[in-house]
């Protein structure tokens, strides 16, 4: 396979981003795909050989993330919750147990739990670092609880320290949830490395993408086996269509590993400006007293795969309205995930208030921060979010029909 530059080498484009990569003045995005290094040349050569569905771009692809995650084995598959109900799978997960997670996540979490017939429980969020609670974790046990999953929310590594006591003294596994924190790290060591498996997505707007795609990292032989043969419905792999066990089509095409190894080999670029964006956002928005920023835990390195804040005081209205005067500046922003355990699906089945999730899923939204982003467009967001603030802030005049909303 040609391969232009070495896998995790990566090129730094002048200025700080490459040149076109910004979007239209009129229309900043929330995550947009950097796609600046060898994605058409891979793909073309998948193209010309008609390897397109399974190929050597997939093992190549395996190899090079896991050895960017420092663990011994890798197993791409079709997206980031095929991957963690893998390595639930893999870890024996099945019905009548029980599994931590956190409540303040995508739902994706809870459902891998669902699809080996567990029972997720729900636990509520630390007020700073917006991942899990680990006390409320060590509340949250009972003689059916056999794992924990430790989600890496926006790239903020979770408190791994306590939540591996708390796994030990306990005797669960311990999974990370590291589906938005490609490149964090957490006392030097990659997420991903820190349990005893590690999943990741690779959807279009992650740090680095496959368009669709995820991963199992592991350095559990038996795991990283069992993962495999599972995502290949069951096949034997010694005995070609033999069928040892119910399995599922959770195959990665070759075409999309063929993208996602050109994304890895810019690696390094895409962390550090991801980091940049959060770095230039916190300058102008740490310390407003209207706003909350989640800190990552001491222990902890971010990514910042999405910049995210939360109103300080007011309603979900406020919050709503305040993205809204963002959307119709040309911005787009998304809602901070609402919490699971109050999803139609779940919230019969748990009835527990967790009021830090609660408030930062009805206050907080994400600000864009794709790679391409240049400061200017930061500077823009910015500002129209703090003018939004200030707006939301004022008594308004009645004559102008403005809004009443709560002072923050």
């Amino acid at each position: 396979m040609k391969r232009s530059r070495t896998a995790g080498q990566f090129r730094a484009p002048n200025n700080g981003f490459p040149a076109g990569l910004g979007l239209p003045a009129e229309r900043i995005s929330l995550s947009a795909p950097a796609l600046i290094g060898n994605e058409l040349e891979y793909v073309k050569q998948c193209l010309d050989s008609t390897w397109i569905s399974r190929g050597d771009f997939v093992a190549a692809f395996e190899q090079t993330f896991a050895e960017l995650c420092g663990v011994d084995y890798a197993v791409a598959v079709c997206n980031g919750t095929a991957a963690l109900h893998l390595a639930l799978l893999g870890l024996g997960v099945s019905p009548g147990d029980e599994v931590i997670v956190p409540s303040l996540t995508y739902v994706a979490t809870a459902n891998a739990v669902s699809y080996c017939g567990a029972t997720p429980v729900f636990v509520d969020s630390e007020p700073t670092t917006w991942n899990l609670d680990p006390k409320a974790v060590d509340a949250s046990t009972t003689s059916r609880t056999v794992g924990i999953v430790a989600v890496h929310l926006y790239g903020h590594p979770a408190d791994m320290d306590a939540l591996r006591a708390i796994a030990s003294r306990r005797g669960l596994f311990l999974v990370e949830d590291a589906a938005q924190a490609h490149g964090s790290c957490y006392r030097g060591k990659p997420v991903g490395s820190l349990g005893d498996a590690g999943t990741f997505s690779f959807f279009g707007g992650k740090l680095v993408t496959t368009g669709e795609g995820g991963v199992v990292v592991t350095d559990d032989g038996r795991l990283a086996e069992t993962a495999r043969r599972l995502r290949n419905h069951g096949h034997d792999p010694a005995r070609r269509y033999h069928v040892t066990e119910l399995g599922f089509n959770y195959r990665l095409p070759n075409l999309s590993a063929a993208v996602g190894l050109a994304q890895l080999e810019n690696y390094g670029w895409h962390v550090a400006r991801r980091r940049d964006n959060a770095a230039r956002y916190r300058s102008y928005l740490d310390g407003h007293p209207a706003l909350a920023l989640a800190r990552p835990t001491p222990a902890g390195e971010s990514v910042d795969w999405l910049t995210s804040v939360a109103l300080a005081q007011g309603t979900e209205r406020d919050r709503d309205w305040v993205m809204s005067r963002l959307d119709t500046a040309g911005i787009e922003t998304r809602p901070v995930f609402p919490p699971v355990h109050r999803q139609p699906i779940y919230r019969t089945r748990f009835a527990r208030s967790l009021p830090v999730a609660e408030r930062l899923g009805a206050l907080g939204l994400s600000l864009p921060s794709g790679a391409g982003l240049s400061t200017e467009q930061i500077d823009r967001v910015t500002d129209t979010l703090l003018q939004a603030i200030a707006e939301l802030q004022q008594t308004p005049n009645e004559a102008s029909g403005a809004r009443r909303v709560v002072a923050l």
